[in-house]
């Protein structure tokens, strides 16, 4: 069996929980003989910030270069917010998808069937649900210069922050939604501003021309991204594969997020571009936040951080059994009753960050044993 070298980067706030409940699977998958891996560990956002000065020091950045994928729990936290912008924790996480010129993200959206009504819609638009939501994440107005904070001449501030997007950024991620598609349903909505901003123009443009070259058997709609936001609450099943850009995608995925019943429930893949060897940079993360309200309560839901696994597992090592058995686990731990208090819902007794960990390691041994 093949081993393979992760790093993992726990990060702040409930991080460390949900990172020490995926280790949990991560002993799980090697005792069924699934997958097996050599692991180290190490800092990023504000726990580096307090340890080495910056967010990202530049040795956990090699580490994470010579890794073969990277997974992340969480960032940031009101403990930091008077640092100065430029030094602040989620600059680290912002400098290695930078330096690892991760530009894919992939979040699914899934409503597990046991958690249909733990969503914010009646389970009938719910139920069912599977959405992948593809997110341009190196371009855009999260990283476009000039950004800054100017003092006028009145003594009042201006400040500005510059969308800004290339054909040759736009084509690669393009070519990553059109890839998911064609190996689900074949449908790909495009979101986008293109009637008051000219990078929208342009999204729009190379997006239809990537289609009509290479894709042209797969279906492809536009749709504005502030009407995305309201189909997505609308009717949200119309939607497979939704490819958009860094700031839309962000929104648009943080919407999808509740229609699934909880923040954490989503995993998150961020990928680069495929080298010569057929491997790829990737880092993996839940889509959730510090949440440092209940940090160190035991009461995170680790199960992004295990989608996150999952989804290194079939991304980054090309174990789509192992994957698939993991994903199956969830759906059997959330099926035999299991529940964070962010899902549990009226009448449900809780269980904790460590319990549901564990609740998914018994069920993937169950799956394979």
């Amino acid at each position: 069996m093949a081993s393979y070298k992760l790093l993992l980067l726990p990060g702040d706030g409930i991080g460390p929980e949900v990172a020490a409940g995926m280790q949990v699977v991560l002993e799980a998958l090697k005792e069924t003989g699934l997958a097996t891996f050599e692991t180290e560990t190490d800092l990023v956002g504000g726990c580096a910030l307090d340890a080495h000065g910056s967010p990202l020091a530049d040795a956990t950045l090699q580490r994470a270069k010579d890794a073969d994928a990277i997974l992340l729990g969480a960032v940031g936290g009101p403990k930091w917010a008077g640092v100065a912008y430029e030094n602040r924790p989620e600059a680290g996480l912002l400098r290695l998808r930078k330096e690892l010129d991760l530009f894919a993200n992939l979040r699914p959206a899934i409503c597990y069937p046991a958690l249909a009504e733990a969503s914010a819609l009646k389970r009938e638009l719910v139920e069912g649900l599977d959405i992948m939501i593809v997110r341009e994440l190196t371009g855009g107005v999260y990283f476009g210069e000039p950004k800054e904070i100017t003092v006028l001449e009145d003594g009042s501030k201006r400040a500005v922050d510059t969308q800004v997007y290339t054909t040759a950024e736009i084509e690669r991620i393009a070519h990553v939604a059109f890839d998911l598609a064609g190996k689900r349903s074949g449908r790909v909505a495009s979101a986008e501003k293109h009637n008051v901003m000219k990078s929208g123009v342009l999204w729009k443009e190379v997006v239809t021309k990537v289609h009509a070259e290479h894709y042209a058997d797969l279906q492809l709609e536009h749709i504005l991204a502030d009407n995305c936001a309201m189909q997505l609450v609308r009717r949200p099943k119309q939607f497979d594969v939704l490819v958009t850009d860094n700031l839309f995608g962000d929104v648009l995925s943080d919407i999808a997020a509740m229609l699934t019943g909880s923040l954490g429930m989503l995993p998150s893949a961020s990928l680069g571009a495929v080298d010569a060897g057929g491997l790829r940079r990737a880092l993996y993360e839940p889509v959730h936040g510090s949440a440092p309200d209940i940090a160190g309560q035991d009461k995170a839901n680790p199960i992004a951080m295990i989608g996150s696994l999952a989804m290194c597992l079939r991304y980054s090592f090309g174990l789509g059994d192992a994957a698939d058995a993991l994903d199956g686990a969830i759906t059997d731990a959330l099926s035999g009753g299991a529940r964070t208090a962010d899902i549990a819902g009226e009448g449900t007794n809780p269980i904790g960050t460590r319990a549901m960990a564990a609740a998914v390691a018994d069920a993937l041994r169950a799956r394979v044993g």
